[in-house]
């Protein structure tokens, strides 16, 4: 069974949260394989979240964030309106399974007021996204970084 987290509160996390954040955007880049970021990269972060040109969003038990995502915001033809591309998804291993996940990209699309979010992932991550609400498919997503 499912124990639900009713405690759990979700809110847009801003630049003055980033020292809540950034642990848990660390143990997010160990747990896809990548090297953790370093200084400069946390201030980069900042900038960018000052800039409006990504919003995070957390999931909150008391004083701790237990789960975060960003969501970066732009404009898509797909219904001409903002849309966001859904990225940075952790939940603290401990916290998984109680649906805090459907909850806090629930609370990242109301908040952002985007009218659509897009995420690309790994073949292994698809049904998690899926369970919590990823279910309109738009082809493949892929990348160019030159």
């Amino acid at each position: 069974m499912v124990e639900e987290c009713k405690l759990v509160k979700y809110g847009r996390i801003t630049s003055q949260g980033i020292d809540y954040l950034w642990p848990l955007h660390i143990a997010y880049k160990e747990a896809i394989g990548e090297d953790a970021p370093g200084d400069k990269y946390r201030e980069a972060l900042i900038q960018a979240m000052n800039a409006e040109q990504i919003r995070f969003y957390g999931a909150w038990d008391g004083e701790t964030l237990v789960g975060c995502c960003s969501v970066m915001i732009g404009f898509s033809t797909f219904n001409y309106r903002p849309s966001g591309v859904f990225e940075d998804f952790f939940i603290l291993p401990e916290y998984r399974h109680r649906g805090i996940a459907r909850e806090l990209v629930r609370c990242a699309f109301q908040e952002s007021g985007v009218g659509s979010m897009m995420v690309g992932c790994a073949d292994c991550d698809q049904a998690m996204y899926e369970a919590i609400g990823f279910t309109t498919r738009l082809g493949n997503l892929m990348a160019y970084d030159g």
